[in-house]
């Protein structure tokens, strides 16, 4: 652990967590509390660690992120490294340390639920007698998630993914270790092993890559149930389902009714902040809201 970190111990410092499922919003919302809080952001997605990939994780756009600093996303360029929690945690750590030492909140996000258990959990560590955790959970209907999730694919489809992973393919590649393991990867293998490169192929690689990805929300939805039912974590649900059943303009007034102003709600007050209702109002004038893609929601 960063030595940056010991005159911690001195003081409880407070920590954000933004949780979900795959393709909830999560991103989004990270980066709009930390224009209303002096916060900086720290991936907890274990494969956006992996340099490169990038539609196939799914990493924020610098353009969504609207120039709020964000902490460990590509940093391991080796693609076969394996990557254990322990290191993550490490990583994490010290990312803490540095947004802290300069008088900034954290704000830790991403769909990795077992890693930022090993993380918050860690008896050595300790991590929570060191700090005061806010755990902020984007929910969403899995009927409607699993919609949203089949167009988004085809929009990944749209901006380049097979393109993307045919760079990186190798035959007879192992798929269980390192960016690899990204769904949409191992999903695209039989395609590309095909000659003829056969419609039918890329077709059935791109439903199953939509099918894995449900599933992979299943699994994450199911842990986060676990984290909140059995280890007793305090965590807020924030239910973005009105979000994903609206389009066009109607969606950023949703977000920020349904999801916004009660996630401000619960940071301000773990905070012992105030915010006010003209700021957002100022906010959607000034076209933030349309300009970082509320009108078609881009969601992680």
């Amino acid at each position: 652990m960063n030595n940056s970190v010991e005159y911690l111990s001195n003081k409880k410092h407070k920590v954000i967590f933004v949780m979900g499922c795959t393709a909830t919003g999560k991103s989004k919302l990270s980066v709009d509390l930390a224009t209303f809080f002096p916060s900086e952001i720290i991936n907890s997605d274990k494969i956006q660690f992996y340099e490169g990939l990038d539609i196939i994780t799914n990493k924020i756009a610098e353009s969504d992120r609207r120039g709020v600093p964000h902490h460990l996303l590509g940093v391991i360029q080796d693609p076969d490294a394996d990557f254990t929690a322990a290191e993550f945690c490490r990583l994490v750590e010290d990312s803490i340390a540095e947004i802290i030492g300069r008088g900034r909140i954290p704000i830790i996000v991403g769909g990795s639920n077992n890693y930022i258990e090993a993380l918050v959990e860690n008896p050595i560590a300790d991590f929570r007698s060191r700090f005061d955790c806010c755990f902020v959970w984007t929910d969403v209907a899995l009927p409607v998630l699993n919609r949203y999730i089949s167009k988004r694919v085809d929009q990944m489809v749209e901006a380049g993914l097979v393109e993307e992973v045919r760079e990186m393919y190798v035959p007879n590649a192992d798929y269980s270790r390192g960016i690899r393991r990204a769904i949409g990867a191992p999903e695209m293998d039989s395609y590309f092993k095909s000659e003829k490169n056969d419609d039918s192929l890329l077709k059935s690689a791109i439903q199953e890559i939509k099918d894995n990805t449900c599933t992979l929300a299943l699994r994450q939805r199911g842990k986060i149930h676990r984290l909140r039912d059995e280890l007793g974590w305090r965590i807020h649900r924030i239910d973005a389902t009105a979000v994903f059943e609206k389009s066009g303009e109607d969606t950023a007034d949703v977000w920020m009714n349904t999801v916004l102003k009660p996630s401000l709600d619960i940071v301000g007050e773990f905070l012992n902040k105030e915010h006010k209702d003209y700021r957002i109002e100022t906010m959607s004038k000034n076209g933030f809201t349309t300009n970082s893609g509320y009108g078609e929601l881009k969601a992680k």
